[in-house]
């Protein structure tokens, strides 16, 4: 329970209890999206097969009740995404395996294609960088560079806020395995909505 506990605490600290909204999970396959809606659940690591079919689950933490869709990441799931843009979507969360260079530049372009949906050009876009606690994995500038997204940033580096005009976009590093950097980028995340 401590990662439920510590994740409350600065919910509730930033007075983000009482939020609700629809957050989709996308990115390339083998990124980590299924194993953090997992963790984000249950606290439970696991190994899981490929998404074949939106996996929807709804998470409370304290007063606050979120929708998570995790739409997969395999070719033939990336052609259905656009079917979840709607308007109530309150934020995306994309994430990249780190430590997987030899996907940047198609993680980059799904990545560039969702930025320039007109459904999803008021929500705020979460970019984690997944699997740090691999050797190979890469940095969060090297990240930022690799995905094109230098200039787009807007979060924590930049200090444009959700009333600044632009639409929220940052990343944040993280290992879903070891439990650490995704809780920050969803406290950031809750401040956008």
């Amino acid at each position: 329970m401590f990662l439920f506990d510590w994740f409350w605490s600065i919910l509730s600290a930033l007075g983000l209890y009482q939020k609700s909204g629809k957050i989709l999970f996308l990115g390339l396959d083998n990124a980590g999206k299924t194993t953090l809606l997992h963790m984000l659940k249950s606290e439970k690591l696991g190994t899981y097969s490929p998404t074949q079919h939106p996996n929807v689950e709804e998470l409370t933490m304290g007063n606050m009740n979120f929708k998570t869709i995790d739409l997969g990441g395999h070719v033939l799931a990336r052609r259905l995404w656009k079917d979840y843009f709607t308007s109530d979507v309150s934020a995306v969360v994309f994430l990249v395996d780190s430590a997987d260079n030899g996907r940047f530049e198609e993680a980059s372009k799904e990545l560039h294609g969702l930025l320039g949906y007109e459904d999803l050009q008021k929500v705020p876009f979460l970019i984690l960088g997944n699997k740090i606690d691999k050797p190979q994995a890469i940095g969060e500038q090297q990240l930022a560079y690799y995905l094109k997204v230098d200039g787009l940033l807007t979060g924590k580096q930049h200090g444009i806020d959700k009333d600044g005009g632009r639409r929220p976009v940052e990343i944040f590093m993280c290992s879903i395995v070891n439990q650490m950097g995704y809780g920050e980028g969803f406290q950031w995340l809750s401040s956008k909505f």
